[in-house]
């Protein structure tokens, strides 16, 4: 369901504050004047994101305003230390960034799987008065305080992790296309937004190999500055290491429409244009050959071809040149 799809969370994090060390005297029989044996303060727990290659959404995260830690304990008497705080691991999708909310300061990322990263330091406990017995001050009437813990307002942001992205308008045939050539089920209807939350499918290719394409929401102009979905879906093309341009072969003018789009991705992240790019004109099977003769002499300086989800005309050639791109 588009709603499960949750690619930003905000929430506030706190760490567990460090334990006090302890001001303790050895008390033995026949031994009144017992030296110091005040025990360390445990860690405060820490708050860790980790790596799962199983969830591709944040939603297991988005009612959970308040992440906190527990704190450690207090030292004890005879030298004992108190208990380290249990940690909070929270797991993420691959992918995901972050941020402090005040500040936009990327904290950290998460790009394999099992990877953990602490993203909220505990405290450090303190030391015990066992630390400070010197030979001048044989019975020190003081310990270390544990630290304090860590607060922070925390932003986690998805960036879907893909070989290729489909960039294209509402109703380039972007979602017919996924369907097409991998087992995803992209929601395709013949309007405008169809596709209001990014899908992936894994791609099966020759001998038993495989890459993952990603079909992002269309793009109208404008959207670098929030017109149609916005920016809120551009981020995930960020991490695709081919963007694959689809333009219907009805469009008025196939190669205003790839212009357009190369626009776009320039004014929200001008690094993208330094991608390896595809430029696929879908329904194709909408052309005779002189046809695709009098397009192709409008895209003399872009490479491209033809293709046909419904008729399956062209997608194992493209399967060869998205291939040979990746490797």
């Amino acid at each position: 369901m588009a709603s499960n799809f949750i690619d930003y969370v905000k929430f506030f994090g706190k760490s567990g504050a460090g334990g006090a060390g302890s001001v303790h005297f050895r008390r033995e029989k026949h031994v009144p004047l017992g030296g110091p044996d005040g025990g360390d303060g445990g860690r405060g727990g820490h708050i860790v994101l980790k790596g799962n290659s199983q969830r591709w959404t944040l939603l297991h995260l988005k009612y959970r305003r308040h992440v906190r830690a527990d704190n450690g304990g207090d030292g004890g008497s005879q030298n004992s230390f108190g208990a380290d705080g249990v940690d909070i691991i929270l797991d993420v999708p691959l992918g995901t960034i972050a941020r402090d909310a005040e500040t936009g300061e990327k904290l950290l990322e998460i790009l394999v799987h099992d990877e953990k990263k602490i993203l909220l330091n505990g405290g450090r406990g303190g030391q015990g008065n066992s630390h400070y017995k010197t030979a001048i001050n044989q019975a020190p009437a003081y310990a270390q305080p544990g630290e304090e813990a860590i607060e922070k307002v925390i932003i986690l942001e998805l960036k879907l992790l893909a070989d290729v992205g489909l960039v294209g308008f509402p109703n380039a045939g972007k979602s017919t296309l996924l369907g097409a050539i991998s087992a995803a089920k992209p929601e395709i209807a013949a309007y405008p937004f169809t596709t209001l939350t990014p899908n992936l499918g894994v791609v099966a290719y020759r001998e038993d190999q495989s890459f993952v394409m990603a079909d992002i929401p269309g793009i109208i102009k404008g959207a670098a500055e929030g017109k149609g979905l916005g920016t809120r879906f551009l981020r995930h093309i960020e991490r695709n290491s081919i963007l694959l341009f689809l333009v219907p072969a009805d469009a008025d003018d196939i190669l205003k429409e790839y212009s357009i789009l190369l626009k776009e991705l320039e004014k929200h992240n001008s690094e993208l244009l330094d991608k390896e790019r595809i430029l696929t004109i879908s329904k194709s099977d909408l052309l005779d050959d002189e046809l695709k003769t009098e397009i192709s002499a409008t895209l003399t300086n872009v490479p491209h071809t033809y293709i046909s989800s419904w008729t399956a005309q062209g997608l194992l050639a493209l399967k060869d040149v998205i291939w040979r791109h990746l490797n």
